[in-house]
């Protein structure tokens, strides 16, 4: 049985180079800046909170401590004399652990309603992305790159046009002894809605009552539905605040 000789084996060029010069480190970080670039446009156009600079300097910071392990690499295996030993891996996990508290912080919850979850993800996609590049893994991480920035822009497109679940909150004024339900499914049921009481705040002399209700459909679309929501409630009652309780992120 015959092994193939040491110098016959294939070589990648997607590899970790255990020395890399300036060129190669010039090339990861423009390769990484590029790839911020390029998902941070797509957050800043949106309005999102992570946008092009912060999406930039999360890659950017995955990348330098990938560098910078790959740099140390060549300093391990030192004699059992030496008095200093390193773990290079700690690099990478706490650009990891730094990442999970910004996305944390990304992450919004109030009531039902829960934003930043799509910010969350794209820093620690970015961060995924930083790694392979700085770890010299280019092929790898401007195909993450690619997928990420398909998956952020022409997918949403695909999001929207599927119905989801939507909720929202509102308060409607009526006289003190109207029926709270009787309004509502001549407002809402014909159209498929579905609402449930939440609450009433009658008026000092009670003549006009706030009552407070909640509910929910589905509907496809960049709005939920809510414009028609609003719609169809003030064909029959007077609308003292109206909120969507579910959003897209």
């Amino acid at each position: 049985m015959s092994f193939p000789r040491e110098d016959a084996l294939p070589i990648t060029v997607d590899s970790m180079t255990l020395d890399p010069n300036w060129l190669d480190i010039a090339v990861r970080l423009l390769l990484v800046v590029t790839a911020g670039a390029m998902i941070g446009i797509n957050r800043e156009v949106g309005g999102h909170a992570a946008g092009f600079r912060t999406t930039i300097l999360v890659g950017l910071a995955a990348c330098l401590s990938m560098i910078q392990a790959n740099l140390l690499l060549s300093t391990l295996g030192k004699a059992q004399q030496s008095f200093a030993s390193m773990d290079v891996l700690r690099f990478p996990l706490g650009v990891l652990t730094g990442v999970g508290f910004i996305g944390g912080g990304a992450i919004l919850k109030r009531g039902d309603l829960v934003t930043g979850v799509t910010t969350a993800a794209t820093l620690w996609i970015m961060t995924a992305i930083g790694l392979c590049i700085g770890g010299g893994q280019l092929i790898v991480g401007s195909l993450g790159a690619v997928i990420a920035f398909v998956v952020l822009s022409p997918f949403k497109q695909f999001d929207r046009l599927m119905s989801h679940r939507q909720k929202a909150r509102f308060v409607i004024e009526l006289p003190g002894d109207a029926d709270i339900a009787t309004g509502m499914q001549t407002a809402l049921e014909p159209h498929g809605y579905v609402f449930s009481f939440i609450g009433k705040v009658a008026a000092p002399d009670e003549t006009m009552s706030h009552i407070t209700y909640d509910v929910r459909w589905k509907h496809s679309g960049r709005d939920g539905g809510a414009a028609q929501l609003l719609a169809s409630l003030q064909e029959h009652h007077k609308i003292v605040s109206f909120e969507m309780l579910t959003v897209g992120s």
